[in-house]
C-alpha cells in the first residue's frame, strides 16, 4: 500500500467520524461503524467490555472489544456507558395526535405502534423512526372514540359480524400490523377519557370499590351492571373481528378499562389489552385473561390516576401476567420519548427486574411484532441503538436522555465528547 493510499483511507475515516459526530447525511458513506462500551445490553443479556459492529445498516457482529483489534471501522469509544437496543413504544397516537416522529426518535424509541390513527404500511427504520400502526380502532356505531375524538383517521363503526370481517380485511391490506377495537362504556374515575363523561354515582362507586381488599369482586358493587353511556360492541360481532384477524394473520388488541368490556373482550378471544384496565376487575377474570395469555400494555403511568390500575397490575403480575411496555405517546402527561415512569412501574409495582424490563421493551417487543431480531444487537438485527451514560439497570431515568441514538445505522445524536 502506498503512503498516498494510506494517507486517502486515515482523512476517510476522519471525515466519516465527523459525521458521526454531529450527527450529519456524511456518516451514511462510511460502510462500518464500531461502538464500544463499558456496557452491552444485547436485549437479552448485559455483557461487560464489548463492541457492536454496524455494517449496511445492520449489526454485523457483537463481541469482547478486544475481538474488533484488526477490524477496520469508524471507531466510537463511549466510555462508562451503556450501549442497548433502541426502545420498542408498543400504545401510541403519533400520526392522530401529529406529535413529530424525529423528536421521538432523538429521545430513544426507535420503533413506534401506533393503535389508533390514520392507516398506513409500515416505514421508517433508516434513519427515521420506525411507524407501524392499526388503522382506526373498530367500534359501536357512536362508540367510543367516537363521541370524544369524532370519527376521522381514528374510528370506524361496525353494526354486522358481516361489517366486522369486511374492515379488518380493509385494514390489513392497508398494512395494518395489528386490529384494535374498543370496548369502552366511559365513565371511569381517573381516566382521562372519562373526563366530563361519569356515570351517575360513577365515581362515589370507584371510590368504594378502590377501598376493597385486591381479592374482592367489584361486581359484588354492581360495576357490571351500571349504566352504559357509550355503547359496546356485542360479544358475536367482536368474535367475529378476532376471527377474521386471526385467518389474516394479526393479532387483535382491545381498549378495556372496567369489567364489562373485560369479560366481553376474553370471550371473544382477544389478544391483547392496550391498558392495564382503570378499574379493579375481580380475580375470575384476571385470572382467565393469563390462562389464555392475553398480553397486556400497561400504560400505566398515563393510568396512574385510576384508583384500580395499582392492584390489577399487582395481582395479574402475581399470576404470571406478561406485561409490555407501552406509555401512551401523544397522551399529554407522557414524554416525547423513552417514559422512565412506565419503566419503574414495571419494576416496582409488576414486581420486575431491570434487566426485564429492558427485554420487555426490546427483544420482547420485536419477537412480539413477529420481527424477531428487532430489539436485539444479535448479529441481522436491525442497526438501531441508543447509549446512556452509566448504569441505567441501576437508574432507569437515564434512558430518558441517550447521548446516542442510531437508527439503521445512521447515527441521529451523538453527544459523547470522548469518540476516538
Amino acid at each position: 500500500m502506498t503512503i498516498s493510499t494510506k494517507l486517502r483511507r486515515r482523512i476517510f475515516i476522519l471525515m466519516a467520524l465527523i459525521g458521526a459526530l454531529s450527527g450529519s447525511p456524511a456518516f451514511a458513506k462510511a460502510e462500518s461503524l464500531l461502538i464500544g462500551a463499558a456496557r452491552v445490553f444485547d436485549g437479552y443479556s448485559l455483557r461487560n467490555d464489548a463492541a457492536v459492529l454496524l455494517v449496511d445498516g445492520r449489526v454485523s457482529r457483537i463481541d469482547n472489544r478486544a475481538a474488533f483489534n484488526d477490524v477496520e471501522a469508524v471507531r466510537i469509544d463511549l466510555g462508562d456507558a451503556t450501549l442497548l437496543p433502541g426502545l420498542i413504544e408498543l400504545h401510541a397516537h403519533l400520526s392522530f395526535r401529529q406529535v413529530p416522529a424525529e423528536i421521538v426518535l432523538r429521545h430513544g424509541i426507535t420503533t413506534v405502534r401506533d393503535v389508533g390513527g390514520p392507516l398506513h404500511a409500515p416505514h421508517g427504520g433508516d434513519g427515521s423512526l420506525r411507524l407501524m400502526t392499526s388503522g382506526p380502532i373498530i367500534t359501536a356505531a357512536d362508540g367510543y372514540p367516537i363521541p370524544s375524538l369524532g370519527q376521522s383517521d381514528i374510528a370506524v363503526p361496525v353494526s354486522t359480524e358481516q361489517q366486522a370481517r369486511d374492515i379488518v380485511g380493509k385494514l390489513v391490506e392497508g398494512g395494518a400490523v395489528i386490529i384494535k377495537v374498543a370496548l369502552e362504556p366511559g365513565g371511569e374515575a381517573g381516566a382521562p377519557w372519562s373526563s366530563g363523561h361519569a356515570h351517575e354515582h360513577g365515581s362515589h362507586h370507584v371510590q368504594a370499590q378502590a377501598a376493597q381488599q385486591p381479592h374482592q369482586s367489584s361486581s359484588a358493587h354492581g360495576s357490571a351492571d351500571k349504566p352504559s353511556a357509550w355503547p359496546l360492541l356485542p360479544e358475536n360481532v367482536v368474535k367475529a373481528i378476532v376471527d377474521e384477524a386471526h385467518k389474516l394473520g394479526r393479532k387483535v388488541s382491545t381498549h378495556i378499562a372496567e369489567e364489562k368490556g373485560a369479560r366481553i373482550a376474553l370471550n371473544a378471544g382477544i389478544d391483547e389489552w392496550a391498558h392495564t384496565p382503570c378499574e379493579a376487575l375481580p380475580d375470575s377474570l384476571l385470572q382467565q385473561a393469563v390462562a389464555q395469555q392475553v398480553k397486556i400494555v400497561g400504560t400505566i403511568d398515563t393510568l396512574s390516576k385510576c384508583p384500580g390500575v395499582i392492584s390489577n397490575v399487582r395481582r395479574l403480575a402475581a399470576l404470571g401476567g406478561e406485561f409490555l411496555y407501552g406509555a401512551e405517546i401523544a397522551h399529554p402527561d407522557i414524554p416525547w420519548g423513552i417514559d422512565a415512569q412506565e419503566l419503574m412501574y414495571l419494576v416496582h409495582v409488576a414486581g420486575m427486574r431491570p434487566l426485564d424490563v429492558l427485554r420487555t421493551a426490546t427483544s420482547t417487543a420485536g419477537q412480539y411484532l413477529n420481527i424477531p431480531l428487532l430489539g436485539s444487537l444479535l448479529p441481522g438485527a436491525p442497526a438501531d441503538l441508543i447509549a446512556v451514560k452509566g448504569d441505567p439497570l441501576q437508574n432507569l431515568k437515564l434512558l430518558e436522555y441517550p447521548e446516542l441514538v442510531v437508527s439503521g445505522g445512521k447515527v441521529i445524536v451523538n453527544r459523547f465528547a470522548d469518540a476516538d
